[in-house]
């Protein structure tokens, strides 16, 4: 008797203990739990402690209102150039609204994959196989608008969504390799070629500056020779001024004109010196008195000079 009475008491403690276990919740941080009551929507616990009236209320669905990144499978798309790629994302959501999430649809997530991958297909069709790859932010964006609005009802919110691969059929990637081999070839010729004229046009541009520095130097050199000689007649043309004018002075004093007559005596006299020692053959005069009828006679004009 007393082991039955042990035994029902402790399934007594039992049952207790799973009562206020189901009716004890603690609803974690960033988190939310629908409540029906009889079948009902009755109530959405948010995070902390709550309690539930037994077999009558119940947790029917559990949220996390985390951002959530959700992989998007690889799909075939048709480009509008008629080249299949295949093409996958990720997609971030959140639920803003537990209840709507719960009854607004089956399974929001499914959902969104779906409208993301059908929005893609309906972009890439537009594009032209190159755009694909430049459109991405487009693409994004697109699809982001697209699937926010198909989920508003749902009680979730599309965040952004990011293209993570493009990959082309391996014919089409072979056929780009090779017309970027030839693109990167037609850029190093052109970079090569624009070195050479670059290079052409500085050594032109540096021998018309050598010549152009030449030809000043060469101008400045004629300058300078010019006033050179410039100065020198000047100088030998005041030299010999000054020259004349102390002759004139000396023939104008007393027995100037003797050492006129003298100096031309030593002149003729030197000069027919010379001219003995240069020629074998020499005309003298008859007479040795024509030297001195000679200077006479030089003499002679000399004294007309002075007069005039």
């Amino acid at each position: 008797m007393e082991t039955s009475n042990i035994i029902t008491a402790l399934g007594l403690a039992l049952l207790v203990i799973i009562i206020i276990a189901s009716t004890v919740k603690i609803v974690p941080q960033r988190s939310a739990y629908i409540v029906e009551r009889l079948g009902k929507y009755n109530d959405t616990f948010q995070a902390g402690f709550h309690i539930l009236i037994p077999f009558i209320d119940k947790i029917s669905y559990k949220h996390t209102l985390k951002e959530q990144a959700i992989d998007v499978a690889p799909q075939t798309c048709i480009t509008r150039d008629n080249i299949s790629v295949e093409v996958d994302g990720i997609l971030y959501l959140q639920v803003m609204d537990p209840k709507n999430a719960s009854y607004g649809i089956d399974d929001y997530r499914f959902a969104s994959i779906q409208i993301a991958q059908t929005t893609m297909r309906s972009i890439i069709g537009k594009l032209e196989l190159d755009k694909t790859f430049e459109e991405r932010d487009t693409i994004n964006v697109s699809i982001v608008e697209a699937i926010d609005k198909a989920s508003e009802p749902w009680g979730a919110k599309v965040t952004r969504y990011e293209v993570k691969n493009i990959v082309p059929p391996q014919s089409i990637k072979d056929a780009m390799e090779k017309q970027m081999r030839a693109e990167r070839s037609k850029r190093a010729v052109i970079a090569e070629s624009e070195g050479e004229k670059q290079a052409k046009i500085n050594v032109a541009e540096g021998d018309k500056q050598e010549l152009i520095a030449k030809s000043e130097g060469e101008k400045q050199k004629r300058i300078n020779e010019a006033q050179g000689k410039a100065a020198e007649i000047e100088s030998i043309a005041k030299a010999t001024a000054e020259g004349i004018r102390a002759i004139a002075d000396a023939i104008g004093s007393a027995n100037g004109k003797d050492a006129v007559n003298l100096r031309i005596a030593e002149q003729y006299l030197l000069e027919f010196g010379k001219l003995a020692s240069t020629n074998n053959t020499m005309i003298i005069p008859q007479n040795m008195a024509d030297i001195s009828g000679i200077i006479a006679t030089a003499t002679s004009v000399f004294k007309e000079t002075a007069k005039k």
